[in-house]
């Protein structure tokens, strides 16, 4: 009889340890999980971001275009480094318009692909880490 109540015991502590284990990992898994990144504040969008000073340069045709841009990476280091290398920044920007005709630039859709590509080509240079957004903050097509 007294064997049976250790057993029984054993049995229910046991049980009540796992049901307690249970509970917290389930806890932990639920509430301290993949917290949702926040975009960043404004001052932490230009504390990332450097100037690529404007730029004039001939399309593929000829027709020339003045350009500048801002390049927004992903943390202050990145934008430190990336200020370093503005001169391989120019070079990539200076390719890639060459090979632009006057009607790939115009329009949205031709603007934002030529982000898209330069932000693309910049990463592959990145080493700290990334470019988030290319803009362009002033154009001129001739």
């Amino acid at each position: 009889m007294k064997n049976n109540k250790v057993l029984v015991i054993m049995l229910v502590l046991i049980l009540t340890i796992a049901l307690v284990g249970a509970g917290a990992f389930i806890y932990i898994w639920k509430f301290s999980g993949d917290k949702e990144e926040k975009e960043p504040t404004i001052d932490e969008v230009v504390e990332a971001s450097i100037d690529i000073p404007e730029l004039t340069t001939n399309l593929a045709t000829d027709n020339f275009i003045r350009i500048s841009f801002k390049v927004q990476t992903d943390s202050k280091k990145a934008a430190e480094e990336l200020e370093k290398r503005v001169f391989q920044v120019q070079n990539i920007i200076i390719q890639e318009l060459s090979e632009k005709t006057p009607k790939d630039m115009q329009g949205k859709e031709g603007q934002v692909k030529l982000e898209n590509d330069l932000k693309d080509k910049i990463n592959d240079l990145m080493q700290e880490g990334k470019v988030v957004q290319v803009y362009i903050t002033n154009s001129l097509l001739q």
